[in-house]
């Protein structure tokens, strides 16, 4: 991923959130039949360290595809987790000349998995069930019942779980961080607005992104404008 330092997201604490907040994970391996793309959910494994951990799992025969030894032999992965995205015209900077851009938030993160025991990995699993059931005003948990549970000891065989410490990463937040407050603003109204791209998702990452460059406007608009 080319790197440019104005949109350079290097803070491990925001790279975490936007794990959290978009669990949604690519796993990719280069293996001896080329490159292996797999889908799968995502945990981190909390800590008061400055590690990164995540925690997964794949369906059988994934593990095979994605080269998940369980004697220690597991090569690399790359782990990609995207955050709100979308398109920006170039109608919408407020000044010409301009082009048409993509924004976008995404962390590639890269390590070698260890494969977790059947006993881990269905408590991985009874986590990653709890995490996004709980929410919800019924949760469908694991073992929320005898039945759920036998259910899900029959599953977890059906799996492989695994933990992948990170040794490298890259992560990029391309959110319009060079451009003046008052197109950043406009922006954010485009986004926010009903029509073929809008994405208020992307609109409050902006916004949250850009908070002190549009607090500084805003500021200094009142000081102009002066008491009412």
């Amino acid at each position: 991923m080319r790197q440019n330092p104005d949109y350079a997201l290097e803070d491990l604490a925001g790279i975490k959130e936007l794990i959290r907040a978009h669990p949604w994970c690519i796993f990719v391996a280069n293996t001896p039949a080329g490159l292996i793309a797999s889908h799968y959910p995502v945990m981190l494994e909390e800590s008061d360290d400055d590690e990164l951990v995540l925690l997964s799992h794949v369906g059988r025969p994934d593990e095979v595809k994605l080269g998940l030894g369980g004697d220690g032999e597991s090569g690399e992965l790359l782990a990609i987790v995207q955050g709100p995205h979308g398109y920006i015209s170039p109608s919408w900077y407020g000044y010409r000349p301009n082009v048409p851009t993509w924004n976008f938030a995404t962390a590639h993160l890269y390590g070698v998995p260890e494969v977790l025991s059947d006993a881990e990995n269905l408590a991985v699993l009874h986590r990653l069930v709890e995490h996004f059931e709980s929410p919800l005003p019924d949760p469908h948990l694991l073992d929320a019942t005898e039945e759920n549970s036998e259910y899900a000891q029959r599953i977890v065989r059906g799996t492989v779980g695994f933990r992948m410490r990170i040794t490298r990463l890259e992560a990029k937040e391309k959110m319009n961080q060079d451009k003046p407050a008052e197109s950043v603003r406009n922006i954010i109204e485009q986004l926010r607005a009903p029509g073929p791209y809008s994405s208020p998702a992307l609109a409050d990452r902006m916004e949250r992104v850009n908070t002190e460059k549009l607090s500084t406007e805003k500021l200094n608009t009142e000081k102009l404008e002066g008491p009412a």
